[in-house]
């Protein structure tokens, strides 16, 4: 089995991301990003955590700011306003305010791309593992499982963009038709959806779901794809997808700055 190290290649870019801060810093301007979030579930928990040590670790200001239905556009509207802010991020899914305010994000300060106007971070860092590991994506039939806004949908806009040869699974398809597939990318937030009878033999397969349960952050492939196929191109059940949507997000936060 071949591990999809999302991990080692973040740590490529922090270097260099590192080294563009010192200059950005150098010349009085100060990257910052703000992140909104309504709740404080697992996920949402653990994701902001890698973001703040990220931005720690490159010397990026890192906020949260906790939004309330009754406050969450006033807000958004004063980080938008502020020249300080270089970034702003609302944390997904949202609990109790409305994901309208998504709309109140400059475009210029939209880093994860949730607008709908530029390439999403986790879409991008798919596509840069992919394309960083050697996968050929022009000649290979792609599939995608969900359609959310951050993963699914955009994702397959991107590729269908490119011209690649890609097919969105939603909720209810024939799953089994997964097999026809060279490359899987998966992001529904279902525990042991993709199972190993699903996946064609060598085929890549991206697992960029999450969900909780009992304080454990699962992905949507099954235990058994990584216990009994070692003819499969994988990400790992850490380290895959989420630093280089981390790095990612970043990027444009330092691109915003300068």
């Amino acid at each position: 089995m071949r591990l999809l190290n999302g991990s080692e290649l973040a740590g490529y870019i922090k270097e260099r991301q590192a080294h563009q801060v010192r200059q950005l810093r150098a010349v009085k301007k100060f990257p910052k990003l703000v992140i909104f979030y309504d709740n404080d579930s697992p996920v949402i928990a653990k994701y902001m955590s890698l973001k703040e040590q990220y931005g720690a670790d490159i010397r990026i200001d890192v906020e949260k700011r906790f939004l309330t239905a009754e406050t969450a556009a006033a807000m958004v509207r004063s980080a938008a306003e502020d020249a300080s802010v270089s970034g702003i991020i609302i944390q997904l899914p949202l609990t109790n305010c409305d994901e309208s305010i998504l709309e109140l994000i400059p475009n210029d300060k939209d880093v994860d791309g949730l607008r709908g106007e530029r390439d999403t971070a986790t879409a991008m860092a798919i596509h840069w593992l992919l394309t960083g590991y050697g996968i050929e994506l022009p000649s290979l039939k792609l599939a995608v499982v969900g359609r959310g806004k951050l993963v699914g949908a955009p994702l397959l806009k991107m590729w269908k963009d490119s011209g690649y040869d890609v097919t969105m699974f939603h909720r209810g398809d024939d799953l089994t038709r997964l097999c026809d597939f060279d490359v899987v990318v998966t992001a529904t937030g279902q525990p042991g959806l993709i199972t190993s009878e699903m996946l064609k033999q060598g085929a890549v397969v991206v697992d960029a779901g999450t969900a909780s349960e009992k304080g454990v952050i699962l992905g949507d492939v099954a235990e058994d794809v990584r216990t009994e196929r070692d003819d499969l191109t994988i990400t790992p059940k850490i380290g895959g997808v989420g630093p280089l949507t981390v790095a990612m997000l970043f990027e444009n936060v330092i691109r915003a700055t300068k």
